[in-house]
């Protein structure tokens, strides 16, 4: 095995081929432009390329949105997915208005100019939403709520204000480079371990797999830069592929027993104490907690959807579904305030078609009408459930 670096590519040999790694920057023009150089040159027998069918389907067709059913996503409960997953495109794509770079142009002219030239391309990441599901399991729930929080941080521009934030090519090209990863992960392993491991641990073993099973003598791989050293102490190993390990972080993991059980403890625990409180207690404190349960849930979860900018007929709806949705682990109130704004009030072909272009700053958010849908979704659960907390203050007088 051999290996020759220079600047952001280095080139292995691995299992009898020659594997060309190209670390880029999501969100900068000379990587867009080192892609189509190195796959031109090098004429490769396959492209692999750090993408999932998903991104890749988002990256190469425009209108991706046309096939998005909002009812189909609150439904399956794919809404907080969906707005994490715009919080992160909103963040990458604040970078790119800086230097004029769609993000993952870098990944979608690698596969373009690659069908272009009768290459093949590999899609050689693994699935988004498994990698999203994996990282949220796997932490615990005081560094769920840093992890959110931080998430939500990162759609505020720089400074307060509106605007990209400021990254020239230079600071992306530094950015890109070994060391300055190596302490940006090692600081991410600190502070969330199994982040760090989920999101690029995991991810560099998978795609160096992906690699190592791509057909033909010479592969090019266009990965992001955070993931070259990772990827090339896989494929410098050249030990036998642990299909094993493999499987095991293709998948999601089951929720713990907790997780599984809380939704249905709460209406449980509810009925036990109405029912506890007829029984031994006044049937006017029963009446007064019963009104204590509907007024905390309903008018926090409508207070919720005022904050984000609901219409007043999903106002009323929120305050009418949360009760009733707190006692249901089946359903809840978001789902039904999201597909209430959404009939009422429904996103428009250019609330989808500048999606993310609006959603790089707080405005956007509340003014695109995509984007308050999944506002009025998470705002209204929310709200919902600091209710049920506060309802049981007044439901356990009962006993």
């Amino acid at each position: 095995m051999s290996e020759e670096s220079e600047s952001d590519i280095v080139r292995l040999e691995v299992d009898g081929k020659e594997v060309i790694l190209v670390g880029t920057a999501h969100v900068s023009q000379e990587s867009v432009e080192t892609v189509r150089r190195i796959i031109s040159q090098e004429n490769p027998d396959v492209v692999c390329v750090e993408l999932d069918e998903q991104r890749y389907k988002v990256l190469k067709d425009k209108k991706w949105w046309q096939s998005l059913d909002l009812k189909e996503v609150f439904r399956k409960g794919q809404a907080p997915f969906l707005i994490a997953n715009l919080i992160l495109s909103s963040y990458q794509r604040r970078l790119g208005m800086e230097t004029g770079v769609k993000p993952g142009s870098e990944l979608a002219e690698a596969a373009a100019v690659a069908e272009k030239s009768d290459i093949a391309v590999e899609l050689i990441d693994r699935q988004i939403r498994t990698t999203l599901l994996r990282a949220w399991r796997k932490t615990g729930f005081w560094k769920k709520v840093n992890l959110a929080a931080e998430l939500m941080a990162s759609v505020l521009p720089g400074g307060g204000g509106e605007g990209a934030v400021e990254m020239t090519e230079e600071e992306l090209r530094k950015l890109r480079e070994g060391d300055t990863l190596s302490v940006m992960l090692e600081e991410m392993g600190k502070t969330l371990p199994s982040i760090k491991e989920v999101l690029v641990d995991e991810r560099d073993f998978y795609m160096s797999t992906g690699i190592r099973r791509a057909k033909g003598d010479k592969v090019v791989a266009v990965v992001g830069a955070a993931h070259v050293p990772g990827m090339t102490r896989h494929l410098k190993a050249a030990e036998p592929i642990d299909q094993q390990h493999f499987d095991e972080i293709s998948v999601v993991p089951e929720k713990s027993f907790l997780s599984r059980a809380l939704p249905w403890l709460v209406p449980f625990i509810v009925a036990v104490l109405f029912a506890v409180g007829f029984v031994y207690g006044d049937t006017e404190k029963v009446k007064n907690a019963a009104v204590a349960w509907v007024l905390a849930n309903g008018i926090l979860s409508a207070l919720g959807t005022i904050l984000a900018f609901g219409h007043p007929m999903t106002v009323i709806a929120a305050f009418i579904a949360a009760p009733l949705t707190s006692l249901n682990p089946t359903i809840g109130a978001g789902y039904v305030t999201g597909i209430v704004q959404a009939w009422l009030h429904p996103p428009k072909v250019r609330d989808m078609e500048q999606l993310s272009e609006e959603l790089v700053s707080w405005k956007g958010w509340w003014t695109n009408r995509m984007a308050r849908v999944l506002l009025v979704f998470l705002f209204s659960s929310i709200g919902s459930s600091i209710g049920t907390v506060v309802a049981f203050k007044w439901l356990k007088d009962l006993v």
